[in-house]
């Protein structure tokens, strides 16, 4: 009776472990076991992976990368013992972590020294040199930007500005001035027409041209001259330098290079007049302007008489 009571117990005891055990929702069965499922896009995605690694090509920097690496491995390697460096040393009297020489000695090394590996021809003090020159032109460039900083950077933009804006002005008035004393041959006083003859060029010499807008004659010519150089460079056709064309214009003789070309003369006096400030040079034309034209450059207006009535005055901010 007593066995069977136990059978009975052991067998109850089993039923309660599973029912445990499956209530618990717990899968003995190890990862290892199951099978691992890999789809036709994963393998080809796998074995794309592995024909790209296996067909890299690598760059000059992987390669010294690479390098660097193997050689930093190989001077942290210590020395193996079969090799014959050790062997000798050993039978010296060598140990691993002892140091060479004389026992006892406290301040023999037990680490060899470091390998540095230099890379380029130049010398061995050329590194020290370099890093000097470097601090210095860093401490010099500092210095630069620093008293840029504190300087008046907002003055220098401003007076920039009103320089440029000054060039602009001066262009305008020789234009100005050009337009009248073309046509006061031809047409006498009048209104200046800005439309009519502006970009026409004078057939006056350059230096007998009046100082205050000869440059901008001068310009334009020399654009002309550059226009010309650049169409002979460019020209495609070719032909004999002795054919002679009579109907040719002059600016096609010197084109195709069968004439005689314009040479450039210098002008002193044209050049200490635009030495001067901007402000001066337009100061000087505006006043040509009023004395002899009776033109006020800031009204854009050509009065009747000398007293030119309505005009504010003669500088820009008498004009608001």
């Amino acid at each position: 009776m007593a066995s069977s009571k136990t059978s009975i117990d052991e067998v109850n005891i089993q039923l309660t472990d599973d029912l445990d055990d499956y209530l618990s929702m717990t899968i003995s069965e190890s990862s290892s076991n199951v099978a691992q499922f890999e789809t036709s896009i994963q393998r080809r995605g796998r074995k794309r992976r592995e024909a790209e690694s296996r067909a890299h090509q690598a760059s000059k920097a992987e390669l010294a990368h690479q390098a660097q690496l193997n050689r930093d491995e190989a001077l942290n390697t210590s020395l193996p013992v079969s090799s014959k460096g050790y062997q000798m040393m050993a039978r010296l009297g060598f140990k691993d972590g002892s140091a060479l020489g004389k026992e006892g000695n406290e301040h023999a090394r037990k680490e060899p020294l470091g390998v540095v590996v230099k890379e380029g021809r130049a010398g061995i003090g050329m590194d020290r040199e370099r890093k000097r020159k470097f601090e210095d032109d860093t401490d010099r460039g500092e210095g630069v930007k620093k008293r840029e900083t504190e300087g008046d950077f907002r003055e220098r933009q401003a007076r920039e500005r009103a320089q440029k804006r000054a060039d602009g002005l001066c262009c305008g008035a020789m234009r100005v001035l050009e337009e009248f004393e073309s046509d006061d041959t031809t047409t006498g006083e009048g209104t200046a027409d800005k439309g009519e003859n502006a970009g026409r060029s004078t057939s006056k010499p350059t230096a007998g041209i009046n100082l205050l807008w000869r440059g901008l004659v001068k310009d334009r010519d020399e654009k002309e001259r550059q226009r010309r150089m650049r169409y002979d460079l460019h020209q495609s056709l070719s032909r004999s330098a002795a054919y002679d064309d009579p109907d040719e214009e002059k600016q096609d003789r010197q084109a195709w290079g069968t004439g005689e070309e314009d040479v450039e003369v210098e002008d002193p006096e044209l050049d200490d007049f635009n030495g001067l400030e901007p402000a001066e040079r337009l100061r000087k034309m505006v006043e040509y302007l009023r004395e002899r034209w009776r033109y006020c450059f800031w009204c854009k207006f050509q009065y009747p008489d000398e007293r030119m009535d309505g005009c504010p005055g003669v500088t820009e901010d008498e004009h608001g």
